[in-house]
């Protein structure tokens, strides 16, 4: 894992309604290294903080049934 925690933020596909946020949220939080997360329906987005790889956030989200990708710095 990184050493220096870190926020990022990923685009987040798929999701339409609080449910799917929801489930989004508790995949990312559920991601080793993860400190806080807050994902934004209607932006399509999600800010996290924590300890962990890029790979590791796009898995869990994937794994949840949306897709993910690390947005332009």
């Amino acid at each position: 894992m990184n050493e220096i925690e870190q926020t990022k933020v990923f685009h987040i596909s798929g999701m339409t309604c609080g449910h799917c946020k929801k489930a989004v949220e508790s995949a990312i939080q559920s991601t080793q290294g993860v400190r806080e997360v807050r994902v934004e329906l209607e932006a399509g987005r999600a800010t996290v903080t924590g300890h962990f790889t890029d790979a590791a956030i796009v898995a869990s989200v994937e794994d949840s049934g949306y897709s993910a990708a690390l947005a332009d710095a």
